[in-house]
């Protein structure tokens, strides 16, 4: 197995001599795990996700710590790099696999609504025609006037009276 020295800046050369590879991936990963789980759980919003993407971080750290050069930027600047590479190659991946609920998508081939939502909407017009029927006359107002606010106002005043109706006989719309 190929060992591999990892440099870290806060780590001092006479102990850095007397550590070997595993000890400072140790360190680095304690360290640095639960900000960098941190940063890629607000990014993706989703524990598990921001789990596997860390242990990607690391994983990487673990494989591209020869490539970390100490002139160029701090090492938490370059850990914060790949940690926000694994997120946006993670992001680019979500966007070209789409995903379809199989309801969704058997509803879309079909053409036709299951039994499920047809009486869902069965019974949802049957309620909202009780609620019509049981409008008063007062309710249905007649203006002289078919002009386009006239038709507004009744159009605002039967909403109005049709949800007084509906929530006085306990009717829920979808």
């Amino acid at each position: 197995m190929q060992q591999r020295a990892i440099v870290h800046p806060s780590i001092p050369k006479e102990a850095f001599n007397r550590i070997d590879a595993e000890s400072q991936f140790t360190y680095i990963f304690e360290t640095y795990y639960k900000r960098i789980y941190n940063y890629v759980g607000y990014r993706v919003n989703c524990h598990s996700t921001a789990e596997d993407l860390t242990s990607q971080v690391f994983e990487k750290v673990l494989n591209k710590i020869d490539t970390y050069s100490p002139g160029k930027s701090p090492f938490e600047v370059w850990l914060f790099a790949l940690a926000r590479n694994v997120v946006n190659d993670y992001f680019r991946r979500q966007k070209r696999h789409k995903f379809f609920s199989l309801e969704g998508l058997k509803e879309l081939v079909s053409g036709s609504k299951g039994p499920e939502s047809l009486f869902i909407q069965r019974e949802f017009n049957d309620n909202l025609q009780k609620a019509l029927d049981a409008l008063s006359a007062k309710d249905e107002i007649w203006l002289p006037s078919n002009s386009e606010q006239s038709l507004k106002i009744r159009k605002f005043r039967s909403c109005l009276a049709l949800a007084r109706t509906m929530s006085a006989s306990n009717v829920t719309a979808l």
